[in-house]
């Protein structure tokens, strides 16, 4: 999480850095600085495994500190529960059963209306 003002700031372990001066300097290109703005950017720092004079320059760019204790808890999905169903098989049975009774005695009604009309 970080402040994000007029200028291109960054987090660092709750470190607030302005490294707007330092765009067209920094050796990664801007693009990097740029992907970090507003964001937390300790892990992307450490991982890189900046020189100790890259963390010496760190302090003329230190802006403030941002407290803890108002930055909101992350949330854990927590993933709901499946009801389980009291459906019986044999309403499966049944309903498959109507599903094939009911359109053979719609057609053999229309068959023996049919015939009983041409009869007369």
């Amino acid at each position: 999480m970080c402040l994000t003002i007029t200028c291109h700031s960054c987090l660092l372990t709750f470190q607030v850095y302005d490294v707007t001066p330092f765009m067209d300097e920094h050796p990664g290109g801007d693009e990097v600085l740029l992907a970090v703005t507003g964001k937390d950017a300790t892990n992307d720092f450490e991982d890189i495994g900046h020189s100790e004079s890259a963390r010496e320059m760190m302090d003329k760019y230190h802006i403030g500190e941002i407290d803890a204790s108002t930055i909101p808890v992350k949330r854990t999905h927590v993933t709901p529960q499946q009801v389980p169903s009291n459906q019986d098989k044999g309403d499966d049975v049944l309903i498959k059963i109507l599903q094939f009774l009911v359109p053979i005695l719609i057609l053999g009604l229309a068959f023996a209306i049919r015939q009983y009309t041409k009869s007369e």
